[in-house]
């Protein structure tokens, strides 16, 4: 049990004070914004407000700003702030079908009702440092068509549905807990594990992703479809009787095919892993669905193989807020248990030390 340390509040003052200054740097440059930060940083945006499981872009620039950009402190910020509001309600399903897109691309097929649609991405860049941004130039504008509109997009993952060639995800309508509120207990339902993965540490769940494509796990997936793009938020409030929308978020939605199940009178089958985050964050909803389908493994029966099937292992440990308070704690005074362990040593020690003098004597003796 720890208790408060008493004294230091100086010392404590000034740490806070040297913070903020290390935070604004140089005076004789202009204070970033956090408007700035919103419209230039939306990528960092958009994982704060993931892993934060708060979704408002302000406040998660904010808490960049706030954390002097470091990321794992601003997500832990908005968190804490998020305890403070208040539940009036849930949403109602998103139908992410109905998405305005910004990016939509699948690795299953070339040619798709509604095409591909690169959108913003890294992906076809060279990697090459671009030292024109030192010179703060302004970037060309993108010319849009004003008449230019999308064709709908059917999911990928339903052309196969309707083959039959993917086993179909059942919706039993049965209620949905709340792991912000209800203590997660193992073994979890799956829509318990993708709220966890959804809070979980981008890094944490791309390394076990990448872990069952080497082999500590059996995954062979192909990139069904990735979107990104915004869509309208709704609520149903009892003394109304119908729905309201609330608004528009952008999210990011990964549906992975994985290998076939099949066998014992049923067909083969494809089965699936699907992610979503908030905001611009592909390559999270990307390892999300990886983590997703490599935790199935229980329900179609598959030998657990690797850490990433592991379900206790993987949503005891993906969450970085509590993973970062957890080593962080190791800083807390910790004299008291050092001083036995100190003194533990030392006896144990003392025989082999007195060993020789011991010796000695009897051989006089």
């Amino acid at each position: 049990m720890y208790v408060a340390v008493k004294g230091g509040e100086q010392a404590i003052d000034n740490a806070h004070r040297l913070l903020a200054k290390r935070r604004r740097g140089d005076t004789a440059l202009a204070e970033l914004s956090v408007a700035q930060i919103r419209q230039q940083l939306p990528m960092a945006v958009a994982r704060v407000m993931s892993e934060g499981s708060l979704y408002d872009e302000e406040l998660a620039a904010l808490a960049i700003k706030q954390s002097a950009g470091d990321l794992l402190e601003a997500i832990f910020l908005l968190r804490a702030y998020r305890t403070t509001l208040p539940r009036f309600g849930h949403s109602l399903p998103l139908e992410t079908a109905d998405m305005c897109l910004s990016r939509r691309i699948s690795a299953t097929f070339k040619d798709l009702p509604g095409g591909q649609l690169l959108g913003p991405t890294f992906d076809y860049t060279h990697r090459l440092m671009d030292f024109a941004l030192l010179a703060e130039g302004e970037q060309p504008q993108l010319d849009v068509d004003p008449d230019a509109c999308l064709e709908r997009c059917p999911r990928v993952l339903d052309l196969l549905g309707n083959e039959g060639l993917m086993t179909p995800e059942i919706d039993r309508s049965a209620p949905v807990a709340d792991i912000t509120r209800e203590p997660l207990e193992f073994p979890s339902s799956r829509a318990e594990r993708l709220q966890a993965l959804a809070r979980g540490d981008e890094g944490f769940l791309l390394a076990l992703g990448y872990s069952t494509q080497r082999g500590y796990g059996r995954n062979h997936p192909f990139a069904g479809e990735i979107r990104i793009g915004e869509l309208d938020v709704w609520i149903e409030p009892e003394e109304l009787g119908f729905p309201v929308c609330l608004g528009e978020i952008e999210v990011s939605e990964c549906e992975m095919v994985n290998q076939f199940v099949g066998g014992q009178g049923k067909e083969p089958q494809f089965t699936r892993g699907y992610g979503l985050a908030f905001g611009y964050a592909e390559r999270k909803a990307m390892a999300m669905a990886l983590v997703d389908r490599a935790l199935r493994a229980g329900e179609y029966a598959e030998e657990v193989q690797g850490p990433a099937q592991q379900e206790e292992f993987v949503l005891m440990h993906c969450d970085n807020v509590e993973a970062a308070g957890f080593v962080s704690h190791l800083k807390l005074p910790h004299y008291v248990d050092f001083q036995a362990e100190l003194e533990l040593i030392r006896k144990l020690r003392r025989p082999a030390a007195d060993a020789p003098q011991t010796a000695q004597k009897e051989a006089r003796a």
